[in-house]
């Protein structure tokens, strides 16, 4: 196999920077993606002292000249991408009756709006070399969730989106499916905390007494499943959402 490139993006931290470092250990040239170039310097370190080959690129998903510019610089510094991880999420919480414009419309631009303008992008490169892998970060909370009306109606258009993927750019040897986690210690669940005016260590107690295997995840979690679904032996699986959630979510 020749060096696959991969772009990851909201890959500063969190979910992020988990599976970028991931896959730069699995071989991949990795882009890693976020709103500030300089944000990105902690993944792009860890990448390189590790041996791996790796270019922070600044571009907010949201923005289709930005991701555009990102894409055609990632082609002519890194390699053609191939791979493609949706990461990049924001929240917006508040109860419907609450909720703002602005807060919707925030929302839905990076969180559906960005996957689609970036797959968009990335597209032609898959299609040409007749290989590819999508990889969609959806969320628990598209099953819905209480103040979430806006993250859970993203959340859920990017599994009918990944689904429609799936369906139109199989027969180019591309295959996109969604991981969907449910808790994940990272900073947005630590703001979560922080909304609720709770400590993140209570919030963590909290739904470590819901979660089967006792434990809330982590970023490397959420990686492997990842790892998985962008490997060559992954090329049957298409269309698929996985939850990592340490047990059935009811």
């Amino acid at each position: 196999m020749s060096e696959r490139i991969a772009i990851v993006t909201g890959a500063a931290r969190g979910i992020g920077a988990g599976t970028a470092v991931r896959l730069a250990a699995d071989g991949m040239a990795v882009a890693v993606v976020d709103l500030n170039e300089a944000d990105c310097a902690a993944t792009v370190k860890e990448i390189e002292n590790n041996g791996g080959r790796a270019l922070a690129v600044a571009a907010d998903v949201s923005k289709s000249d930005q991701v555009q510019a990102a894409v055609d610089r990632i082609a002519a510094e890194l390699g053609e991408p191939t791979v493609l991880v949706n990461n990049a999420g924001i929240t917006r919480d508040a109860m419907l009756f609450k909720m703002t414009d602005e807060q919707w419309d925030t929302v839905i631009n990076v969180n559906l709006r960005g996957p689609f303008l970036m797959t968009r992008a990335v597209q032609k490169y898959m299609t040409g070399q007749k290989w590819g892998r999508v990889v969609n970060i959806s969320s628990s909370s598209a099953l819905g969730n209480r103040g979430q009306a806006n993250y859970s109606a993203t959340k859920a258009g990017m599994e009918g989106f990944t689904k429609t993927l799936a369906k139109e750019m199989g027969k180019f040897g591309i295959t996109a499916n969604v991981v969907a986690p449910h808790f994940i210690a990272t900073d947005m669940t630590a703001n979560m905390a922080a909304s609720l005016k709770m400590s993140f260590e209570d919030l963590v107690e909290t739904y470590k007494k819901q979660i089967a295997v006792g434990r809330v995840g982590q970023p490397a979690d959420v990686a492997h499943a990842i790892s998985f679904l962008v490997s060559e032996g992954a090329g049957f699986v298409s269309g698929q959402v996985i939850y990592v959630a340490g047990g059935p979510l009811c």
